[in-house]
């Protein structure tokens, strides 16, 4: 387990991403890739009111709702970290002290729970002054209806920014930044993961396979059945990817693991990292994540992978 940031939090060293919920997995699916990730030490679950607005006939929160379920099913919460979001679900698509309220409101009552352990503002909304906000953030936490507040898609001057207010006026304070970061894509190196590092947060990076690229079963002349697919297969257009899955795939041998868990594992490795995200649609894929939760690279496989 890893600390969250500053927060009282231990969090497994893989989040299990809940896009896939209620869209790309069906219920019967969901409830099996959760038992199983909890069953294999898993307890750090990350959903958002906005999955999956975009599918016709959605209107957001089923995620929620089936994560929601699975917790009525299983009888037990206070073993499970749940970290949901508010900011980017249509109607409620900014950070205004209302919509904050509101949005939390409809989360617990999905979710079935009380309170909930990490609330995100899913997006930055530089509209709302960011005292507004971080005030409505607040009184949920002194109101016992979140446990810790966290940030996404923020960038490093705004994360800042938002630190500082939050100290200035007794607010609670982000502990966790969730962004965008993988082996491929590393833009989080910088004035970003500074930011994270100065704050005492915690990352929790999405997109850690890359939408898929990273498992390695995206290769030149393979087809692979995924609405991520072309998103994943892009990769083999830089030069780069065929050598990231050229080191991943020696790795991945000698150590006799998936290459999906080294890829997840470099990123655990990073210091500011606590617990990258992946999703799976079935338990056959959440299998080849699961090792990453005692997955341990050695410095010299860190730097290797980071040079490829």
């Amino acid at each position: 387990m890893t600390k969250l940031g500053t927060s009282g939090l231990d969090v497994s060293r893989l989040s299990l991403g809940g896009n896939v919920f209620g869209w790309t997995a069906d219920e019967s699916d969901s409830f099996a890739v959760l038992d199983a990730y909890t069953a294999a030490g898993g307890n750090f679950v990350d959903t958002a009111d906005a999955y999956s607005h975009w599918i016709d006939g959605h209107s957001g929160g089923e995620s929620e709702a089936v994560v929601g379920r699975w917790l009525a099913r299983r009888g037990r919460r206070d073993d499970v970290v749940i970290a949901t979001k508010v900011g980017m679900l249509p109607g409620l698509d900014n950070l205004k002290a209302d919509t904050i309220e509101r949005a939390a409101e409809a989360s617990l009552r999905r979710l079935g729970v009380d309170h909930v352990d990490l609330y995100y503002a899913h997006r930055d909304d530089p509209d709302t002054p960011q005292e507004e906000s971080l005030a409505a953030f607040d009184r949920l936490v002194r109101a016992g209806k979140v446990r810790y507040v966290a940030a996404s898609n923020y960038t490093a001057d705004r994360l800042t920014s938002a630190l500082e207010v939050s100290a200035r006026e007794g607010f609670a304070s982000f502990v966790a930044l969730q962004q965008h970061y993988n082996l491929v894509e590393r833009d989080y190196e910088g004035e970003l993961e500074s930011a994270v590092r100065g704050g005492g947060l915690s990352s929790v990076p999405y997109f850690g396979l890359a939408r898929g690229f990273l498992t390695g079963k995206y290769r030149p002349g393979a087809t692979v059945d995924s609405p991520r697919a072309a998103a994943a297969s892009q990769y083999l257009d830089d030069e780069r990817g065929p050598r990231v899955l050229a080191a991943l795939d020696r790795i991945a041998a000698e150590r006799n693991t998936t290459v999906a868990a080294v890829a997840l594992a470099w990123l655990a490795a990073r210091s500011t990292v606590a617990a990258p995200i992946a999703s799976a649609r079935n338990v056959a894929q959440l299998t080849d994540l699961l090792p990453v939760l005692d997955l341990e690279l050695t410095a010299a496989e860190v730097d290797a992978l980071a040079a490829a």
